[in-house]
């Protein structure tokens, strides 16, 4: 997994964030983002596939995750839903990139800026749609555990 792509997450869960709680234009939260914050490591293609993504996809994605919330998606935290969002995209969208990767990566994301406890939620959550999304990336695991 590369560093510019983990920063562009990082990034995007930041953004992301700003355009949960601010409701401002994706657009301006782009220019926003490269032209006052550092970017320089940051894979901004990834960034802006995931900024522009994640909104563009939303009620399809609320609808994947809301299977296996405990309370509305409008409860969680913010910083949290924004991971679970940018992850539950790269798991329905970006095939390329395998499943433990992208939970390993909201999980960390959530350690770093989410609740206390939240990297367990966010990885719980994660985990069950991963296995609905990726079910034959979780069966061929399960089977090469198996032999």
């Amino acid at each position: 997994m590369s560093k510019a792509r983990s920063r562009a997450r990082e990034r995007a869960v930041q953004a992301l964030y700003q355009w949960q709680m601010a409701g401002q234009n994706i657009a301006d939260i782009d220019v926003y983002f490269q032209s006052d914050q550092d970017m320089e490591k940051v894979d901004i293609g990834y960034f802006q596939e995931l900024l522009h993504g994640v909104p563009k996809n939303l009620e399809e994605l609320d609808g994947e995750l809301d299977a296996f919330l405990d309370r509305p998606i409008s409860q969680i935290d913010p910083v949290e839903r924004a991971i679970l969002r940018m992850g539950c995209y790269e798991l329905r969208f970006r095939l390329d990139i395998p499943y433990k990767v992208v939970i390993n990566e909201a999980v960390e994301l959530a350690k770093n800026y989410g609740a206390e406890q939240g990297h367990k939620y966010v990885n719980s959550i994660m985990d069950k749609v991963g296995q609905k999304l990726r079910a034959v990336e979780f069966q061929a695991k399960n089977k090469s555990r198996s032999n």
